[in-house]
């Protein structure tokens, strides 16, 4: 095998400048790749170029990866079919005819709640929460800017900790590309050192339990409790029919359409594991078991409607058609993401790192330094899964050649990229934060961005001395 050195860095590297500078993921990975395929033909520009297709290509003929890339277009179909059905119209209000908030302190803890237990998707979760929290958070005269904070600080940090959503599925599909004996293990394993998500979501807890507000949020809430919702010049960012989806004429807006289809895609995901592991959960396929889910999910929901008399077979089809189409554009990042992963791998990108740090940087700071570099590449770049793509291809390898654990380093690029992801203003689940909560969204940044620094701050110090104990 060509020892290719430090041009190895190259098409990674490639991929951070133009992602940062263009904000444009797609292309930035598309480069990447074409760079590394230029590299392995001799720097022939048009032979890496075919060479760029081909491992494109390639990447679904791996199972695994094939599995993740479709659970992605299935959970798009689950989401537009419950939006449709008017699950979460009907649990909203559910819990408003229970009267169950009476206490501001209580009309925080809903939506907080709520993000942790809706875990199918980042935004969704977002729209949900705030659709249910931001008329409650009105009337007790909590800022809307402290709504925001919680909804978004139940999305992706939730997300991220749960295998069974797109999240995972795409997590474990980047580690099955990267040669990981056993991907859905080894998230597992992560888990416990995701220090910023973990951290993200108890700060969040604290706030809201003791009435925390530091800065800018500790005059937003001043300003609400004077009866002013919104601040001199705020412009709030909503869009009706991204907050609140109309459902189907005609449907009757019951929480168990959404609520039975979310606990279905629960329960089987250990079946699926039990049954692929031949017995065994911890031998399971996690791809496999996490589409298993979805389309279990899915067929739920499709039941629940047929016998409600809610929907044709047309329409639900159209629906499915729709939602998938919904979440192409994360299709194709995980294809990319997979794609630069064979590339990085071919090259021995992961080696040379290893080799390069090996002596030279202790676990103890390369560690919070990968954490750090994720962060700020998902900052700039309002991505966290673009950032997952670049920044796990270099840790993982780099792991395995140093023969240290795996997990600490993965948990690492993920903790950076929900860090990156959650302070910065471009990112999609920000800005949706800003329009669920009805709010500003320079005002929700400046609020949300001293407690995502203190979150930060404790992750790097926890990943420094995770690495110290190495």
């Amino acid at each position: 095998m060509t020892d290719f050195g430090w041009i190895s860095l190259l098409p990674p590297i490639l991929a951070i400048v133009l992602a940062i500078a263009s904000r444009q993921v797609y292309l930035s990975l598309a480069a990447g790749i074409w760079l590394g395929g230029a590299v392995l033909e001799g720097w022939n520009p048009l032979a890496g170029l075919a060479r760029a297709i081909d491992m494109t290509v390639a990447v679904l003929a791996n199972t695994g990866s094939a599995h993740a890339i479709l659970f992605t277009l299935v959970i798009g179909s689950l989401i537009a079919t419950i939006e449709a059905a008017g699950g979460v119209r009907g649990f909203v209000n559910e819990i408003e005819r229970r009267a169950l908030v009476d206490s501001p302190r209580r009309a925080q803890l809903l939506p907080y709640v709520i993000g942790i237990l809706i875990f199918i998707e980042s935004n969704i979760t977002v729209l949900v929460s705030g659709a249910i929290g931001r008329p409650l958070f009105d009337r007790f005269r909590i800022s809307r800017e402290k709504l925001a904070y919680i909804v978004d600080s139940t999305s992706a940090p939730i997300c991220i900790m749960i295998p069974l959503n797109a999240w995972g599925a795409y997590v474990i599909g980047l580690l099955g590309g990267l040669g990981v004996a056993n991907p859905f293990g080894t998230l597992l394993g992560s888990m416990p050192f995701n220090f910023y998500a973990i951290a993200a979501i108890v700060l969040t807890g604290i706030v809201i339990v003791t009435g925390w507000d530091i800065g800018p949020m500790r005059r937003a809430e001043a300003r609400t409790r004077e009866g002013r919702l919104l601040s001199e010049g705020a412009s709030p960012m909503v869009d009706p029919a991204v907050i609140a989806p109309e459902p189907d004429p005609g449907v009757r807006w019951l929480a168990r359409n959404m609520i039975l289809p979310i606990l279905a895609m629960v329960l089987m995901m250990p079946v699926g594991l039990y049954v692929t592991g031949g017995g065994d959960m911890r031998e399971g396929s996690g791809s496999t078991s996490v589409l298993w889910a979805v389309l279990f999910a899915l067929l739920v929901a499709w039941v629940l409607l047929r016998a409600q008399r809610a929907m044709r077979v047309d329409r639900l089809m159209q629906l499915a058609l729709k939602g998938a189409g919904g979440l192409m554009p994360m299709a194709v990042v995980l294809l990319l993401a997979l794609a630069l992963a064979d590339v990085a791998e071919a090259l021995g990108t992961g080696a040379y790192v290893a080799q390069l740090v090996s002596g030279r940087l202790a676990p103890a700071v390369l560690l919070p330094l990968i954490f750090l570099v994720a962060g700020f590449t998902a900052f700039s770049t309002g991505t966290s899964w673009g950032t997952f793509a670049i920044m796990m291809p270099i840790a993982v390898p780099t792991a395995m050649t140093l023969g240290l654990p795996v997990a600490p380093f993965v948990a690492a690029s993920l903790s950076g990229g929900i860090f990156g992801d959650h302070s910065s203003p471009i990112s999609d689940t920000t800005i949706i934060s800003s329009m669920a909560s009805a709010t500003d969204h320079v005002d929700h940044v400046r609020t949300q961005l001293p407690y995502a620094l203190l979150a930060g701050a404790f992750a790097t110090a926890a990943f420094a001395a995770v690495g110290a104990g190495m």
